[in-house]
């Protein structure tokens, strides 16, 4: 039975490259990493637990890759390069099988982004997984929640409702939707789009606990109003063949785990966005969320994923 110790040696230590920001990392009580002049760090933490953010049978590389692929997308709705991120792993028992696979997933999308792993804790109890992320932005740059303004337009990256397709053929339902399932398991963290969108957005979030739950922390922060047109949306065909089989045209608006970037932009700035992003409607000075569908507009009020609801 490997010990706590031997546990982050063989799976952990020294498996990602180290940035040039990092002083010290894995091995003593603390990591060190400097700062460059003229840039701020960008700091999130998730965490995932069995029964409540995954199945009890998931594949643990997939696992891994999405632990981290939802903190790292939480930095791109910052417009912040990934840097760094600790480990926390609580486990019921020590399994070498499965830590073999989820590392692999784990540090597999931590070397695409040159992430660096500095650190973390491993204790014993039911499975849950927490990181905490690192980024870094030029000061002043940071994408925040709270900046929309009256005429700016709603957009978002990629597409909607292809995880919560997933998650409803995890639950059972029959529909021949491979891309949904991946997309479920993978999600892709917008590091990209975000770091694009410095300079261009005005305020931004990551697509989490649905795009009404989401985009309403942006009216709130931000005291303002939008207007959403239903036929905008962007629609894998997948989920497109989903609405035509069973007319539950809400799924997209309220299921989570897309991690697409939902973000406003002012008119004459609306060129510049990048090509993976749809218009998809509007913010106005009218307090609330309102839906355009078959030419009418109505409210809606209907919300995503909240723990303890």
């Amino acid at each position: 039975m490997l010990s706590e110790f031997s546990l982050i040696d063989k799976f952990f230590k020294n498996k990602t490259l180290p940035n040039a920001q990092t002083r010290l990392g894995i091995g003593d009580d603390c990591a060190l990493l400097s700062i460059p002049s003229g840039y701020e760090l960008a700091i999130t933490t998730d965490t995932m637990v069995e029964n409540v953010h995954f199945f009890p049978d998931a594949n643990p590389a997939q696992l891994g890759h999405k632990l981290l692929a939802v903190n790292l997308s939480d930095l791109a709705a910052m417009g912040a390069k990934p840097l760094a991120v600790t480990l926390a792993l609580t486990l019921p028992k020590v399994d070498e099988n499965w830590l073999h696979e989820f590392s692999t997933g784990f540090l597999n999308l931590a070397q695409q982004h040159n992430v660096d792993l500095i650190g973390g804790d491993t204790t014993k109890g039911a499975l849950t997984l927490t990181v905490q992320a690192m980024g870094l932005v030029p000061a002043g740059k940071a994408l925040k929640r709270s900046n929309a303004q009256v005429g700016n337009l709603i957009f978002m990256s990629g597409f909607l409702g292809d995880a919560g397709l997933g998650l409803k053929i995890m639950q059972g339902q029959k529909f021949d939707a491979e891309n949904a399932l991946t997309r479920f398991h993978q999600p892709t963290p917008r590091i990209a789009t975000g770091l694009a969108l410095r300079d261009v957005a005005n305020a931004c979030i990551d697509i989490s606990d649905g795009l009404v739950s989401d985009l309403g922390h942006i009216l709130k922060q931000s005291g303002v109003g939008a207007t959403v047109e239903l036929e905008k949306l962007p629609l894998s065909n997948e989920v497109k063949n989903y609405l035509q089989q069973t007319g539950d045209w809400q799924m997209p608006l309220i299921s989570g785990d897309d991690y697409e970037l939902c973000f406003t932009v002012s008119p004459q700035n609306a060129h510049r966005i990048p090509e993976n992003c749809t218009h998809i409607g509007f913010i106005d000075s009218q307090a609330g969320l309102r839906l355009k569908k078959d030419g009418q507009i109505q409210t809606f009020s209907a919300k995503g994923y909240e723990h303890f609801s």
